[in-house]
């Protein structure tokens, strides 16, 4: 049957380039994967590897009852993501959330696209438009797309690129951390996938230590900004931590480094701030600063974060970094099926479309490639409803949002249409999320 179907072309082995060609294949279509790494790098990718995670280790909440996220998993899973299988197997310990190994991540999911038979891997940069034989392409280039594909899709729509830069936490060797200072503890001893409640490093301080932190971050050295990057905003999930200090002085005890839920066994107590750590691979060797994203250069950053109890002798694996993301105005310039209105035989996935995290860009790759397999094949396949997850983020994109002012989303109950009840907090959480499940049973079916 594959034989006398046409190949569907895709452009980038993230997340969502990796998810949209398992889909496509899984419903019998012939795909071309397209990964220009590496051929040609990027300023945040470390390997040639597809669905590479390069900025956090988190895919956040696995809570599918209470948390948007945790909810888009569970629908994910629903519609046999080979991203989410990827996650599941290789999850580890990390509260109430979905952590994975990285490496074993990346490598399952690179090994079960290359065994399938439908899915020929190319590696190589596609600069610019993509040939005009190629009658069904997704462009599932992320936040690095090649400069040259940037520029042809500016020029193509007639729309400024829109840019924030997106930094990149530290990684902390673990035997270099000060385990007689720093404690297990997640907040409010909760549980999650792979974990017992005690999955996160805590480094305490008190409230001298944290004003000097605080004063360290803002003195520091950081990264200067070329010209063409001067004006770029952040995106407000991931900002670098310093620029969080600089938005007043108890910004951080309320944000990254808040002690709630969190008590010293040494004195009993809870502490005037905390930094967290979260395990980064499944030997346990490698431990992330959660939240410490940061644009300070490299000797600022050892020196400033060696003065965090437990972190004085620490040894980095990888220090943090900036790149810059792009992404398109798609309220604009998408149709609901993710098409590019300017040319229907390009569509997008991922976080090239305005979407912002790791789950949401694979969800996104998910739901383009389920509708290029149904162009494919003659078939009829319909958005999911706006009441579902995947349902509202894609409205999101595609229109929910105001134009004039888009900005890349998380997936948040905030997107979802309101459901009717006299319901109050989380029964309103869990209410929204039965009728979601519900209706993506009806709809993957």
């Amino acid at each position: 049957m594959a034989s006398s179907i046409k190949h569907v072309h895709i452009v980038g082995g993230g997340l969502a380039g990796s998810e949209a060609a398992w889909q496509l294949a899984e419903a019998g279509v012939p795909v071309v994967l397209h990964e220009m790494r590496p051929v040609r790098g990027t300023e945040a990718h470390l390997t040639e590897n597809l669905a590479e995670l390069v900025c956090s280790n988190s895919f956040r909440s696995d809570d599918a009852q209470n948390n948007a996220v945790g909810l888009l998993h569970e629908e994910m899973r629903r519609a046999g993501s080979l991203i989410m299988r990827a996650a599941d197997a290789h999850k580890l310990p990390a509260g109430g959330a979905l952590a994975v190994d990285r490496h074993g991540f990346s490598a399952a999911v690179q090994e079960t696209l290359l065994t399938h038979p439908l899915v020929t891997l190319e590696r190589a940069e596609v600069a610019g438009l993509p040939p005009e034989d190629w009658d069904s392409v997704i462009v599932a280039t992320g936040p690095l797309t090649s400069p040259a594909l940037a520029e042809a899709l500016a020029k193509l729509t007639g729309e400024e690129s829109l840019a924030f830069f997106d930094a990149i936490a530290p990684i902390v060797h673990h035997d270099s951390i000060d385990l007689s200072v720093a404690w297990k503890q997640s907040r409010y001893d909760k549980g999650g996938p792979g974990g017992d409640g005690a999955d996160y490093l805590n480094c305490p301080m008190e409230k001298p230590q944290y004003e000097a932190f605080v004063a360290a971050l803002l003195a520091g050295d950081k990264t200067e900004f070329k010209e063409w990057e001067a004006n770029t905003p952040y995106f407000n999930g991931c900002q670098p931590i310093e620029v969080i200090a600089a938005t007043g002085p108890q910004t951080l005890r309320f944000g990254p480094m808040k002690p709630v839920g969190l008590r010293d066994p040494r004195t009993d107590r809870r502490p005037w701030a905390v930094v967290q750590l979260r395990q980064d691979n499944a030997l346990g060797t490698l431990w992330n600063i959660v939240g410490f994203q940061t644009k300070l250069k490299h000797g600022e950053q050892a020196r400033i974060f060696r003065t965090i109890p437990g972190l004085e002798k620490a040894e980095f694996a990888r220090l943090g970094g900036l790149h810059r993301n792009t992404f398109l105005n798609s309220p604009r310039l998408l149709d609901a099926t993710l098409r590019l209105k300017a040319m229907p035989r390009l569509r997008f996935a991922g976080q090239i479309t305005g979407c912002e995290g790791y789950v949401e860009s694979a969800a996104v790759g998910l739901m383009t490639g389920r509708f290029a397999a149904a162009e494919r094949l003659g078939r009829t396949q319909p958005p999911p409803p706006p009441t579902t997850a995947m349902g509202a983020l894609l409205g999101h994109i595609t229109g929910g949002a105001d134009a004039t002012t888009f900005q890349p989303m998380n997936v948040n109950f905030g997107l979802f249409p309101p459901i009717d009840g006299a319901f109050k907090g989380k029964e309103r959480k869990q209410a929204m999320s039965a009728r979601a499940l519900q209706d993506f049973d009806r709809w993957v079916a």
